[in-house]
């Protein structure tokens, strides 16, 4: 039999909105087109993926690192170190991600609002209030899924249109994401 999920303050999800991301401007010293084998038209559907994806990864690396600051409680040793290889993990891809969307011909979203905008994960505040070490490691685990769950569906974009470095990139973060699940749901087990 299923344990109940402990109930949360806020939502642990949300609609993102959409935006487009503006193609790379055009060089005025008459650098040609891009022509990687990718239409225009697949490539702007694979970059406004990967925005979404970027921000959702954004906000669970910064959601990971809040919680890394403000854990308390029996678990703060372990999870003060686990929250720490996890973000810097993170951290790392969220290079990798815009660097794609770049490669693809667009703009990375890059500012806190744009984030915000597209992002599929709630926030946490972490100055006025932190929640205890068992509710942000729910919140990881649904964080997690959620990224994992945007993945998938820029993946399927990404594959339709034959974009296998899109396709490998998402993978590997796949795996990690649904990694970070498991572990972290085995803690609250």
């Amino acid at each position: 039999m299923a344990k109940s999920k402990p109930k949360s303050k806020t939502s642990d999800t949300r609609t993102a909105a959409t935006i487009t991301p503006a193609a790379s401007p055009a060089r005025s010293d008459g650098a040609p087109a891009i022509d990687i084998g990718i239409g225009a038209g697949d490539r702007k559907k694979i970059a406004e993926g990967l925005s979404r994806f970027l921000a959702d990864s954004f906000t669970l690396y910064l959601k990971t690192h809040n919680f890394h600051w403000n854990v308390t409680g029996p678990m703060f040793n372990a999870l003060h170190v686990m929250f720490e290889g996890q973000y810097t993990e993170e951290w790392t891809a969220l290079d990798e991600i815009a660097e794609r969307t770049r490669a693809l011909g667009f703009n990375a979203p890059g500012s806190y609002a744009e984030f915000t905008r597209l992002t599929s994960l709630v926030e946490e505040p972490g100055l006025a209030e932190a929640p205890d070490w068992r509710e942000m490691v729910r919140q990881l685990v649904v964080g997690n899924e959620g990224v994992a769950r945007t993945a998938r569906k820029v993946l399927k974009i990404a594959d339709d249109a034959g974009d296998d470095p899109t396709v490998d990139l998402l993978t590997q973060r796949l795996q990690t994401h649904e990694k970070n699940a498991w572990m972290l749901r085995s803690l609250l087990q």
